[in-house]
């Protein structure tokens, strides 16, 4: 057995959650990549260009570590949720490259810093503001899979296409037909249920 490193666990988990985002991605065009699914206009790119952005500022501002990366999406005047989706100008490669350069950024944060290293988040209240590096792993690791979550969803709904990884989908096996009839056994429990 080798010797517990949590800082090394937390990015791990973090690096994989960021890889099964990006997979999201692959082999769909520019509009459905950008197609809102949801009412609240959940899309793939715009997820990816939020947690670059989230990226930057947990494990750059908080650490006295400022990318220089200009998030213009994030200034003061700008619209609300101007960080969740790409305009037409922004390019599936701008933000993936966006996504990559946050990712170098933060890695050398967390390579440089102890586990224990003291930061402050600015925009979280007088009270949670001082952090550890472990706080923001942590925070950082549950942001991005909740975000993958919804990439999960938001794809599947596009071309069906499901799965935790390339490498690892992680789904119940079955082809086509298999998930057709349990879908239709699940929608007959929801009616049953939904009579008594």
């Amino acid at each position: 057995m080798t010797e517990w490193d949590p800082k090394a666990d937390l990015h791990r988990y973090l690096k994989i959650a960021r890889e099964s985002l990006l997979w999201k991605l692959d082999g769909l065009s520019e509009y459905d990549i950008r197609r809102p699914l949801t009412p609240t206009g959940t899309n793939l790119l715009g997820l990816v260009k939020h947690l670059a952005s989230v990226e930057f500022g947990y494990f750059g501002d908080t650490f006295g570590r400022p990318s220089g990366e200009p998030l213009p999406w994030f200034e003061k005047d700008a619209e609300p949720n101007a960080d969740m989706w790409a305009t037409a100008d922004e390019s599936r490669e701008d933000i993936i490259g966006l996504y990559h350069r946050a990712w170098a950024h933060s890695d050398a944060t967390i390579d440089a810093l102890a586990v224990d290293a003291i930061g402050h988040v600015p925009w979280w209240p007088d009270d949670r503001r001082q952090v550890t590096l472990h706080r923001i792993l942590i925070h950082m690791t549950a942001e991005t899979n909740r975000h993958a979550g919804h990439a999960d969803i938001v794809r599947e709904l596009i071309d069906g296409a499901a799965g935790l990884r390339k490498d690892n989908d992680n789904m119940a096996p079955g082809d086509q037909a298999w998930w057709e009839q349990y879908r239709s056994r699940l929608e007959r429990a929801a009616r049953e249920a939904g009579q008594s």
